[in-house]
């Protein structure tokens, strides 16, 4: 263990308190010896260093990570994140509104993919509710 571990520690609980510990522990339990030392980044420096820093709280960072993921097409992350988002405190309309500046930014399909997603994971959360 090194200095480190207060990256890796802290990260493990941002990411624990903004994507969940079901969640978590499926990602952590799937990881291979391949895998492992990719966890163990994100957990560090997307987690611990990232996501803790104090200059936007975690409802502008999962803006941001939304627009991201629209505009880069990765649907399985965004599934992820608008779970995040919600659990950051986003409402539906807001998590809408991103969408909608996204298509300005990123592209209609783009944005009409992300509502399609976030259709789903909302629903699904609707129905668990």
């Amino acid at each position: 263990m090194t200095s480190e571990d207060s990256a890796y520690d802290r990260g493990m609980k941002v990411r624990r308190e903004v994507l969940g510990d079901e969640y978590v522990d499926a990602a952590i339990g799937r990881a291979t010896e391949f895998t492992a030392d990719f966890q163990d980044f994100i957990t560090r420096y997307a987690w611990g260093e990232i996501w803790s820093r104090p200059g936007l709280d975690r409802r502008t960072r999962s803006c941001v990570t939304l627009t991201a993921l629209v505009a880069l097409g990765r649907l399985d992350e965004l599934e992820t994140h608008v779970r995040a988002a919600v659990r950051n405190g986003l409402t539906e309309s807001e998590i809408g509104e991103v969408f909608l500046q996204s298509a300005v930014y990123c592209g209609v399909p783009a944005a009409n993919a992300a509502f399609a997603v976030a259709q789903r994971v909302l629903s699904d959360l609707d129905e668990k509710a």
